[in-house]
């Protein structure tokens, strides 16, 4: 019992010494003006560009402690920094070389009188990086915000020592036979790690000293561009321990199913155990062992387990089932309570510990994770009752918060890229149920500043291999106005105007002269996962049939016009208003022309008419193309017709975009069947698209969290900037709902109650936001504050 004790204490403090967060504050504006007086350090015989792990130290005394000492820290790859053995800061938040960023924070609580360290970890993956990662060189810089701190900047006094400990493992995409570009995973050998070299007491007389590389410098303030300094437009991420897994299977006699640790393992035996998070996380993994010099452990994770047929099936079985992910190894050096954990976190539901011992027996003591979030702090609440939605509900937050990070992630497991696609409607999510808008904010400027010479953005970004989706470009236009009609911050969104009209100057010059119509121009045009015929037409995955001209382009188009002619008319932009206005109409005359099948009263995807999708007719809806008195029964043909190509996941978010629209917003509820059916085999995140899926965890198919607050419940803005609200129920069968949804000024709140004869609403506003009801073709003006509505029913 003691030593079960003692283990767990240590657990804690590491746990403790990991998750630390220093004090943000706001940066030295002087540090965006001029040349720092800081320089950037590396290893003198590292390589710069080459995989490697490298510490830096650097010991100083303080007679008086300071109430504030503030400095800035970056990177290059990355770094985790320590004061006196405790982490206060890591980074540097996910940029470009034009926009490198550098976090500013406080170390003053984590100081004491006399002797202190600042300890720095860095690594460069080299070209095994992530594809999110941009990089120069290997590197490391801090710079103190006040003078009389500049001995402490990196440049004269640091050491540093490359940790040969760290190897690469092979890369794992061709073994599993998927898209993987997450960063590589590691072989740590205990052996060689220098333990405890971030604590006061380390001995680094062996170090040797760092070397200047450069003056550092903010952005636009040199001659030559390499890292661009700028602030880190985000704050810092939530750092939380996860509750330990259990364990599902164990070729031991210890270790049944449900037991957790500790577990001994003898020597010369090879033994594994199958671990349960429960539910899907992003988390550093900690390993806590004993003994077992000469032992190997395998970590493996995955979202899911495999069948023999390589089917996943429902996520909580195991029987009959093998885990296939990636994984680090372990070697432990014999000594006692050393922890195992990685660089970057990883991904996981299931863990596979693959442990063969030599001489000596093994103790793993415990496994858990520290988890790794951007700090959402959501406000929002939907309840109503209908079966399973609590469990929908906190489902679709959790896969929107395991795809946010330092940017929105497409998917944490398999590729942490941030796609305009996706992230459109994970910046919907994250602004109804949080309000905060900094991480919005943020990719919308990325992808902006992505932006290539023929005016498109790339299609994610932060991105080093270079991705272009002409249709991701076009909804990037849709997250401005988003960012306007939902933010007050209209000078943010003036400045992205020019890049709104260079998108549109390429849309315009891919239009055919002849039909009026886009086709098949240069990029990877994807619309959806859908089953889309070949007709012998050589595409990439996930595109409509393009010959001949494109109904789903040329009004996705029209849709990205809309928007784009409301922010021009209201910046006073009045050319380009008119402009765009002229497009439109050219447009669906155009489709309307050449797509439309007068004996289906549906739109074809081209002017063949052999290929019919619910894609191009939700477009069809949502511009407006049908005339308003048979928008309602075209919804009906888009939803029934089984015939049609059918929209996934993803796409059916502008479905339910679609039915709010015509009025049928009170038909939600009945499309909410695939994610019910998620719940149903065991998923705790919904996934990229209907089985067989490669990602278990796709925030753009959380957005039942954005449409129960603005579908169901009604909330959206009534004016740009969130100025007025304005609320169109659409409860369907339910009797009563209760939402909250975050707000500028606040959060708003309706309480929806209905008799036989009455429907009752309680409204909440935030200060200073007037709004409107409109429910059952009646209006109701809304004040600030709280408010009871009756409505009659007849």
């Amino acid at each position: 019992m003691k030593k079960l004790f003692s283990t767990t204490c240590l657990l804690i403090l590491t746990i403790n010494a990991f998750a630390q967060s220093a004090p943000e504050v706001i940066p030295d504006p002087r540090l965006t003006d001029a040349p720092w007086t800081s320089s950037w350090i590396a290893h003198p015989d590292g390589s710069p560009y080459d995989f490697g792990v490298y510490h830096f130290r650097k010991d100083f005394e303080l007679n008086d402690l300071p109430d504030q000492l503030v400095i800035n820290v970056s990177a290059d790859n990355r770094y985790q920094l320590f004061v006196n053995g405790k982490q206060v800061s890591e980074g540097p938040a996910k940029g470009d070389l034009l926009h490198y960023h550098y976090e500013t924070i406080d170390i003053a609580p984590y100081l004491r009188p006399g002797k202190n360290c600042l300890a720095a970890v860095v690594w460069n993956f080299g070209i095994r990086r992530p594809v999110a990662q941009m990089s120069f060189r290997t590197a490391f810089l801090m710079q103190a915000n006040e003078a009389r701190f500049d001995y402490l900047n990196s440049g004269q006094g640091w050491k540093t020592i490359q940790n040969k400990a760290y190897t690469l493992l092979p890369a794992e995409g061709g073994r599993l036979h998927t898209y993987l570009v997450t960063g590589p995973r590691i072989h740590l050998d205990a052996g060689l790690y220098p333990w405890g070299w971030e604590t006061l007491d380390y001995d680094d007389h062996a170090w040797i000293s760092a070397r200047n590389i450069g003056q550092a410098h903010p952005s636009g303030r040199t001659t030559e561009f390499n890292w661009e300094l700028v602030p880190r437009p985000i704050p810092a991420m939530e750092l939380e321990p996860e509750e330990a897994p259990v364990i599902r299977r164990s070729s031991l006699d210890q270790g049944k199913a449900g037991i957790l640790f500790p577990i001994h393992i003898p020597s010369h035996s090879k033994c594994t155990l199958l671990l349960d998070q429960k539910h899907l996380t992003n988390a550093y993994p900690h390993l806590l062992v004993s003994g077992g010099s000469n032992s190997l452990i395998r970590i493996e994770y995955a979202e899911s387990l495999f069948d023999a047929n390589g089917k996943k099936g429902n996520r909580n079985e195991i029987d009959g089932k093998e885990i296939k992910g990636y994984y680090d190894e372990f070697s432990p050096d014999g000594q006692p309570d050393r922890l195992f954990t990685t660089l970057w976190f990883r991904t996981w539901r299931y863990v596979q510990l693959t442990i063969e011992t030599g001489d000596m027996p093994l103790d793993i003591h415990s496994f858990n994770g520290i988890r790794r979030t951007y700090p959402f702090k959501s406000l929002a609440e939907f309840n109503a009752p209908v079966e399973n939605l609590e469990k929908l509900w906190e489902v679709g937050w959790r896969t929107a918060r395991l795809c946010a990070g330092d940017t929105y992630y497409d998917c944490p497991y398999y590729e942490q890229l941030q796609y305009v696609g996706d992230t459109r409607i994970q910046a919907l999510i994250s602004l109804y149920m949080t309000g905060d808008d900094r991480l919005m904010r943020n990719a919308i400027q990325q992808f902006a500043d992505s932006r290539y010479s023929d005016g498109l953005t790339k299609s994610r970004y932060p991105d080093l291999a270079g991705q272009v989706i002409p249709t991701y470009s076009l909804f990037w236009i849709n997250m401005v106005h988003d960012y306007w009609m939902l933010t007050p911050d209209s000078a943010f969104v003036r400045r992205q105007l020019s890049t709104v009209k260079t998108i549109l100057e390429w849309y315009e010059a891919q239009m055919d002269v002849h039909t009026g119509l886009i086709g098949n121009t240069n990029y990877w045009n994807f619309v959806d996962w859908s089953a889309w015929p070949g007709n012998g037409e050589k595409r990439f995955g996930g595109v409509p049939p393009l010959r001949g001209g494109s109904s789903v382009l040329t009004l996705q188009w029209v849709y990205a016009l809309q928007d784009a002619m409301e922010l021009m008319a209201a910046f006073g932009q009045k050319d380009e208003k008119a402009k765009f206005q002229q497009q439109i109409e050219q447009a669906k005359q155009a489709v309307w022309k050449y797509c439309w099948d007068p004996a289906r009263k549906l739109l074809s995807d081209t002017p063949e008419k052999t290929s019919y999708s619910q894609h191009g007719n939700i477009w069809a809806v949502l511009t407006h193309l049908i005339p308003q008195n048979e928008e309602s029964a075209m919804i009906d043909r888009i939803v029934q017709d089984t015939s049609l190509i059918q929209a996934t996941f993803y796409f059916r978010f502008y479905l339910m975009q679609a039915l709010y629209q015509t009025g049928l917003g009170n038909r939600y509820l009945d499309e909410l069947k695939p994610w019910f059916d998620m719940l149903d085999i065991g998923l705790t995140t919904f996934a990229e698209k209907p089985d067989p899926t490669r990602s278990d965890c796709h925030a753009w198919s959380a957005s039942p969290n954005y449409d129960l607050l603005a579908t169901v419940a009604g909330i959206r803005p009534g004016a740009s900037g969130f100025r007025r609200v304005l609320i169109n129920p659409s409860p369907g069968k339910l009797d009563h709902f209760d939402a909250t949804a975050a707000h500028p000024n606040g959060i708003i709140q309706v309480m929806y109650r209905r008799s036989k004869t009455v429907a009752e609403f309680e409204i909440n506003l935030p200060e200073g936001t007037p709004g409107q009801l409109n429910y059952l073709e009646q209006s109701f003006t809304l004040r600030p504050g709280k408010q009871t509505i009756q409505v009659q029913l007849h």
